[in-house]
């Protein structure tokens, strides 16, 4: 065979494995925002072990503005139960019970406070503590957002290409052995499909120990700084 045949033989190989990924990807733009979720998750896993082991560091170094002050409205091992089983988050916040009251409507008599004087300077010693709970699957900030209007798009299309470059990968690592394997001995071939199916395995292993293990630390670890 001929140089020039065989630059012709790579050609044909490129095409049909180019062929293949645009058609992989095509597929895959039919399944990127579920991968997207899925790739998402140790992040969003992360995100809410952080929020919530540092809601619970602010609940306990919390400690009342002035000595016998309103104390928290749970005990430490409330608050663990509703984090740890029920799956809530919650924020320490602070507010006047009275203007809340008042606020609110249920303020025992809103005439009276309505005629007497406004005060002047906001009295920080009256704060009284309380815990805004929601689900952690809706805290605003365990989800995750995008910071610009193309950047959702943008990663819909990258999950798409990430797609198709792992279904269509088959296909093109083919197209290529058959252009390598022209060249190669029978033995040589044979070592190839010998270590091909192991080093495929590793590949696997590899990315679910990444997934399923690595990922949670990292980001736990990188969410301290």
């Amino acid at each position: 065979m001929t140089f020039g045949e065989h630059l012709e033989e790579l050609r044909t190989c490129l095409i049909r494995a180019s062929l293949g990924l645009a058609v992989a990807v095509l597929l895959g733009l039919f399944v990127a925002r579920p991968v997207v979720h899925l790739i998402e998750q140790p992040l969003k896993r992360a995100l809410g072990d952080y929020y919530t082991s540092a809601a619970l560091d602010t609940f306990d170094g919390w400690r009342p503005r002035v000595d016998g002050g309103t104390p928290l409205p749970y005990s430490r091992d409330e608050v663990v139960d509703a984090v740890e089983r029920h799956g809530l988050s919650f924020e320490l916040r602070e507010v006047h019970p009275d203007r809340l009251a008042r606020a609110l409507g249920t303020a025992p008599s809103v005439d009276a406070a309505e005629d007497a004087p406004a005060p002047t300077t906001f009295a920080t010693d009256d704060l009284v503590p309380v815990l805004l709970w929601q689900p952690l699957a809706r805290d605003p900030r365990v989800s995750i957002t995008t910071l610009s209007a193309q950047e959702a798009f943008g990663i819909y299309v990258k999950a798409a290409l990430l797609v198709g470059i792992v279904l269509a990968s088959p296909w093109i690592f083919y197209q290529l052995w058959t252009f390598v394997a022209a060249g190669l001995y029978s033995h040589e071939k044979r070592w190839v499909w010998t270590f091909l199916p192991l080093s495929i395995g590793l590949f696997l292993a590899g990315v679910s120990l990444a997934f399923f293990f690595v990922f949670d630390f990292v980001l736990s670890y990188l969410l301290q700084f």
